[in-house]
C-alpha cells in the first residue's frame, strides 16, 4: 500500500494551467469513480478549488505512475502537457502535505481558513459515494484534528487575511471611500461571502448579488442588505458596478467581453475594478484590454497577500512542529496495522486449539470421567499445545544463534530474563 497524492496548486501552475486540470462539483462523483475503476486503486478523494486540483490515494505500490496519467486523460489531455507543473508525495509526505494543506500551510494565502472547510467537502463528497476506507478515513480525520490543534495553539488565524480580504484590499486602495460605491458579486459561496463581510464591515454603498441559483442570492444578500440577481440579469446590471468580484464554480465564464463593453458605455467609460477569483475564469481574459477596467485574477492578489503575511511566519513554524509530531503519530497507526492481523491470526489459531482441546474434555465428561481429572487434562493439554511451536522456535534460535529472536521473545513475553546470566 502507498498513500499518494498528486496534484498542483498555485504556486507549480499558473491559472491557465491550473483551470484546465479542474474538477467542478458536477464531476467529481463521476471522476472518483472512473479513478476507482483503475487497478490497484484503492481509495481516493479529489480535492480541487481555485488554487489546486489534488488527488489523495491509497494506491497499490506498482501503480503509482497510472494516477499523474488518469489526471490528463481524464481532462482530454497527453500528460506531457501538465506534468512540469505536478507534484507527487508519498507516504509520509503525504500525509504531511495533507495536513499543511488543511492548516492552511500550503494556500497562497498562509493560515487561511476557507480551505478547511474545502478539505472537509471533498473528504464528504468521497465518502458518501462510497470512495474511502479505514486508510483515508484516518487519514483525513487525523489532518481536521491537527488542523485544529493547530488553529488553538498557534496565532496562525489571528490576522484577517484571505484571498477575499485581499481583493477587498485591493478595492480600497483604488476607491478610497467604498461608502460612494456598489459592488457586484458574482457567486454566493464562502470566499464571496466572506468578501461581502469585508465590504459590509468597510462600509460598502451598496451590493448586489448576483448567482445561479437565485435563492442563495437572495439569502446573502439579505444579510448584507443588498440585493439579489439570477446570473441571467448581470448584463442589465453590471453597469452599476464599481467593484465586480466574481468566484463561481461555472466551467465557462459568466462575463464577456462585448458585455463588459456595453456596460462600459452605459458608464460613460467610469473605471471598473474587476477581480476574478474562480478557476476556470469567470470573466473573460479578453476584458483586461478594454479601456477603464482594472482586471486581476487570483494570482494578481499575490503581492497584496504578502503584505499582510509577516504576522503569521512563526505561527506557521509552530504549525510545522506539530504537523510533524502529528506525521510521526499517524505513521504509528499505519504500522499498528500490521500487528492487527498478526493479532488476530495468532488469536484465531489459540482460539482453535482451545476449541479442539474443550470439545475432547467434554466428551471425557459425558464418558464418566472425573471432573478434576478432566481439569487437570484440560489445563496439561492446552498449555502443551499453546507453548510447543514458540518453545521449538525458541530452542532452534539458541542452537542456529539468532540472538535477537530470543531477545524480541523476552520482551514479548515480559519475562525478564537476562541471557547473560545464563
Amino acid at each position: 500500500m502507498t498513500l499518494l497524492t498528486v496534484g498542483l496548486n498555485h504556486t507549480s501552475a499558473p491559472v491557465a494551467i491550473r483551470e484546465r486540470v479542474t474538477f467542478g462539483p458536477d464531476i467529481v462523483v463521476g471522476a472518483l469513480r472512473n479513478l476507482r475503476e483503475r487497478p490497484g486503486v484503492n481509495e481516493a478523494v479529489i480535492l480541487s478549488t481555485c488554487n489546486r486540483t489534488e488527488v489523495y490515494c491509497n494506491v497499490d505500490e506498482d501503480q503509482v505512475e497510472q494516477v499523474r496519467c488518469w489526471i490528463a486523460e481524464f481532462h482530454g489531455l497527453v500528460v506531457n502537457d501538465i506534468a512540469p507543473y505536478l507534484y507527487e508525495h508519498r507516504d509520509d509526505e503525504a500525509v504531511a502535505h495533507l495536513l499543511s494543506v488543511a492548516c492552511g500551510l500550503d494556500s497562497m494565502v498562509l493560515g487561511e481558513p476557507q480551505i478547511l472547510g474545502q478539505v472537509k467537502a471533498a473528504f464528504q463528497t468521497a465518502t458518501d459515494a462510497g470512495h474511502t476506507g479505514k486508510t483515508l478515513k484516518r487519514l483525513f480525520q487525523h489532518a481536521f484534528n491537527t488542523a485544529k490543534q493547530v488553529r488553538t495553539d498557534t496565532a496562525i488565524g489571528d490576522s484577517p487575511v484571505s484571498v477575499a480580504f485581499a481583493a477587498v484590499s485591493l478595492a480600497r486602495q483604488i476607491f478610497s471611500d467604498l461608502a460612494d460605491q456598489t459592488a457586484l458579486l458574482i457567486g454566493a459561496g464562502e470566499t464571496i461571502e466572506l468578501a461581502a463581510r469585508h465590504l459590509h464591515q468597510h462600509g460598502i454603498g451598496r451590493i448586489i448579488v448576483a448567482n445561479r441559483t437565485v435563492s442563495r442570492a437572495r439569502e446573502l444578500a439579505e444579510e448584507f442588505s443588498g440585493y439579489a440577481i439570477g446570473l441571467t440579469e448581470l448584463p442589465a446590471h453590471l453597469a452599476e458596478a464599481d467593484i465586480v468580484i466574481a468566484s463561481t464554480a461555472s466551467p465557462l465564464p459568466v462575463l464577456g467581453k462585448g458585455t463588459v463593453e456595453s456596460a462600459l458605455k452605459q458608464r460613460r467609460h467610469r473605471p471598473v475594478f474587476m477581480v476574478d477569483i474562480a478557476v476556470p475564469r469567470d470573466i473573460e481574459p479578453e476584458v483586461a484590454k478594454l479601456r477603464d477596467v482594472y482586471l486581476y485574477t487570483v494570482d494578481d492578489l499575490q503581492e497584496v497577500i504578502q503584505e499582510n503575511l509577516r504576522s503569521r511566519q512563526e505561527a506557521a513554524e509552530q504549525a510545522r512542529e506539530i504537523i510533524d509530531f502529528q506525521v510521526r503519530e499517524f505513521r504509528a497507526w499505519l504500522g499498528s496495522l500490521d500487528a492487527v492481523d498478526l493479532i488476530q491470526d495468532y488469536r484465531a489459531h489459540a482460539e482453535g486449539l482451545r476449541d479442539e482441546v474443550l470439545a475432547r474434555a467434554r466428551r471425557m465428561i459425558e464418558a464418566g470421567r472425573d471432573p478434576h481429572e478432566v481439569l487437570d487434562y484440560l489445563a496439561h493439554t492446552l498449555t502443551n499445545k499453546l507453548l510447543h511451536t514458540p518453545s521449538t522456535q525458541l530452542r532452534l534460535a539458541g542452537s542456529s544463534g539468532r540472538h535477537e529472536l530470543l531477545d524480541a521473545a523476552n520482551t514479548l513475553f515480559q519475562l525478564g530474563h537476562d541471557r547473560n546470566k545464563s
